[in-house]
C-alpha cells in the first residue's frame, strides 16, 4: 500500500464496560468509566451484562425460607428497577453528552433472574411499573427507548473478528484458557469479576480471550454469597479498536484504588466531579 493510500486511523472505538451490579456498585470505578467515555469519545460502548444485582428477583435468598406472596417480591424489584435505572442513565448522559449513539446491552446471569420472574407469574410480561411496562430485563430497563441493540444471555456480539459475551457459560480458573479451548473464538467477556486474559493458536492462527474484571464493590455486604471468601476480583473496563477488515487491538485499564490512567490523562474516580 503506498503512503497515499495508508490508513492511519481506526475504524472504530469501543469502550467496554464490565459487571455494574448497580445496588452495590463501586462509585469511583464508574466515575473512571464515565471520565473515560468523555476522552475516548468512542464510536459506541458495550456493556457486557449484570447491570444490576437484582436481588429482589433471585431465587436464591428463598433456598432456606419461604417464598412471600409475589406483591411482596414485586416491592423489592420495583426498588432494584428503581436504582439500576437511575445508574444506567448516568452512564447514557454522558454518551449522549459525547455524540455515543452506538449502545450494544448483553444480558447477565443476574439480569436474566427478572426474566425468570416473568416465566413464572407470565402476566408480569405486561404489568405496568414505575418505568413502563413488563418486568422482563430489556422492557424493565426501557433498552428500547433507550437505543440499545439488545442480547439475550448466552447470545454473541460480533464487532470485526471479537465476539462478547456475559461469561457465565463456563468457568474454572484458566476460565479464559477455558473458553478458548471449547469455543476457540476471539472473546471478550465479564461476569467473574477478575481480569485475566490467554492466548491461543489453532490452524487458522491466534485466537484470544479477556475477561476484563467488573465495577462491583468489594466488601462482605456486596458479596454475601461468598461466605468471607477471599476473592481475586478487580475493577477494570476495556477499549477496543477496530481496523483493516475487522482487525482489533484491545486495551484493559485497569482501576487502582478508584484510579486509572487513559491516554495520558489521570482519572481519580475518589473525586466526585469526576466523570460529571
Amino acid at each position: 500500500m503506498s503512503k497515499s493510500t495508508e490508513k492511519t486511523s481506526v475504524d472504530a472505538r469501543y469502550i467496554v464496560i464490565p459487571d455494574q451490579h448497580f445496588e452495590y456498585i463501586y462509585e469511583p470505578a464508574l466515575r473512571c468509566v464515565l471520565a473515560a467515555i468523555g476522552i475516548v469519545k468512542p464510536t459506541g460502548i458495550v456493556n457486557l451484562g449484570d447491570v444490576g444485582e437484582w436481588n429482589g428477583a433471585s431465587h436464591w435468598q428463598w433456598k432456606k425460607r419461604k417464598r412471600p406472596p409475589l406483591e411482596m417480591q414485586l416491592a423489592l424489584i420495583d426498588a432494584d428497577i428503581a436504582k439500576v435505572n437511575a445508574g444506567l442513565d448516568r452512564i447514557d448522559e454522558q454518551c449522549d453528552k459525547h455524540g455515543v449513539h452506538d449502545k450494544h446491552m448483553i444480558e447477565g446471569n443476574h439480569d436474566d433472574w427478572l426474566n425468570q420472574v416473568v416465566d413464572e407469574n407470565p402476566f408480569l410480561k405486561t404489568t405496568a411499573h414505575r418505568y413502563g411496562s413488563g418486568y422482563r430485563f430489556k422492557d424493565a430497563l426501557m433498552l428500547d427507548r433507550r437505543g440499545y441493540k439488545y442480547y439475550s444471555a448466552g447470545k454473541l456480539l460480533k464487532i470485526g473478528k471479537l465476539n462478547f459475551y456475559h461469561g457465565h457459560l463456563l468457568g474454572g480458573i484458566d476460565h479464559c484458557r477455558n473458553h478458548l479451548l471449547r469455543w476457540g473464538i476471539n472473546l471478550m467477556y465479564a461476569d467473574k469479576h477478575d481480569v485475566q486474559q490467554r492466548s491461543i493458536t489453532h490452524a487458522d492462527g491466534e485466537k484470544s480471550a479477556w475477561s476484563i474484571g467488573c465495577l462491583k464493590r468489594f466488601d462482605h455486604r456486596a458479596n454475601l454469597f461468598m461466605r468471607h471468601a477471599p476473592q481475586n476480583w478487580g475493577h477494570a473496563f476495556a477499549t477496543v479498536d477496530f481496523w483493516n477488515h475487522g482487525l482489533f487491538s484491545v486495551h484493559v485499564v485497569r482501576i487502582i484504588k478508584g484510579q486509572c490512567s487513559m491516554w495520558g490523562h489521570i482519572i481519580n474516580g475518589n473525586n466526585t466531579k469526576t466523570g460529571k
